[in-house]
Formats: structure tokens, C-alpha cells, sequence
């Protein structure tokens, strides 16, 4: 297991789309996530924050997503099948550019496939702040960050004038969805 340097804004390989997983069950895929997950664990512990990591981020160009919350759940070739019409605004913030806060809109809920370790798919709907957390994770993996996404007059504010202006409201300013809908029905979110 390595700690491996995150990949700042400029880097050429966070703009890579990212190569499907073939063989979730190898020992290169195990080796990586294990790398994600020392690499996110060493940001937890320096900085205090981080939920999840995207493997181009650790410079491994694989469709491979790695969260740490309630519990550890790696994610191999995630996709969003389902997206709902509702939104919600968000402060988000990256490791990629930890200085930088942008202001995004992202789907309140979302439907994910995925395959686990051992190949087998699943799907899980999501909501919230978990949902805004895969968005941003699967943009990763297509060569998107959320500088790409702006959304409001002044989306972009450095993370020292964040604390200072927003933190008080937190991330989600305005948690409550817009726009109420679905593409299809969403059910058994978690």
C-alpha cells in the first residue's frame, strides 16, 4: 500500500475519461484500491475532511471510485443510469484543488451502477449529499471537474474567503430540491 501524491488541477491525467475495469477481481485493481484508500485516510488525517477519491486523482487512469463514510465502499466502473430533474446548489470543494470552493448544481437524487470486488453489479439510488459525492467522484472518471460546472453569478471563492463568508450556511446553502421530478421513479434510497 502506497500514500500517493494527489493530482492537482493542471495535471493532464485529470482531464483523462478514464478506462473501463475488465478484470474487478484482479490483484492491479485490489493494489490501487488499497492505494485510494490509504491515500484518502492520509488526507483525512492531515486535514480533518475527505469522504471519497477517484483512482485518476491517485494518477491511475481506471474507472474506480473509493468512499469512506458510514463504511468503506469501493465502486468499480460506477455510471448514473437514472438522474432525477430535481437539483440542488452546492459549495463544492476537491482535493485537486483544495484552495478553491465553486459553486455547482448537481441532481438531488441519482441511481448508480456499479460493480463491487468481486464483479457483481449493483445499483443503489442516492440522495442528497451522497448524491452530489458520486456526481462529483464519476465526473472524475470522465475527465470533468466542477470548475466545469460553475453555477450562480460568483461561483468561485478561495477557500479562506469561503470560511470567512459561507461557512456558517455549510456546504449545501440550500439543501431543499428544485424542480420536482423524475426521469424514472427512484425507490429504496438510502
Amino acid at each position: 500500500m502506497t500514500i500517493h501524491r494527489i493530482r492537482l488541477l493542471g495535471d493532464p491525467i485529470l482531464r483523462t475519461r478514464c478506462e473501463p475495469i475488465t478484470k474487478p477481481r484482479s490483484t492491479a485493481v485490489r493494489v490501487i484500491l488499497d492505494d485510494m484508500r490509504e491515500t484518502l485516510r492520509d488526507w483525512q488525517s492531515r486535514f480533518g475532511s475527505g469522504r471519497a477519491i477517484a483512482a485518476p486523482q491517485i494518477g491511475a487512469p481506471v474507472r474506480m471510485v473509493y468512499v469512506e463514510m458510514d463504511k468503506p465502499w469501493p465502486l468499480i466502473n460506477p455510471e448514473i443510469i437514472d438522474i432525477s430533474t430535481e437539483d440542488f446548489t452546492v459549495w463544492d470543494d476537491c482535493f485537486s484543488f483544495p484552495s478553491l470552493m465553486v459553486q455547482v448544481s448537481r441532481a438531488y437524487r441519482i441511481r448508480v451502477q456499479y460493480q463491487d470486488l468481486k464483479g457483481e453489479t449493483h445499483e443503489v439510488d442516492l440522495a442528497g449529499d451522497r448524491a452530489e459525492l458520486l456526481q462529483h467522484e464519476i465526473d472524475h472518471l470522465d475527465g470533468v471537474l466542477s470548475v466545469d460546472r460553475p453555477h450562480g453569478l460568483d461561483p468561485f471563492c478561495l477557500r479562506e474567503e469561503w470560511n470567512r463568508l459561507h461557512a456558517a450556511e455549510g456546504r449545501y446553502g440550500d439543501p431543499e430540491p428544485r424542480h420536482a421530478g423524475y426521469a424514472t421513479p427512484l425507490t429504496g434510497l438510502i
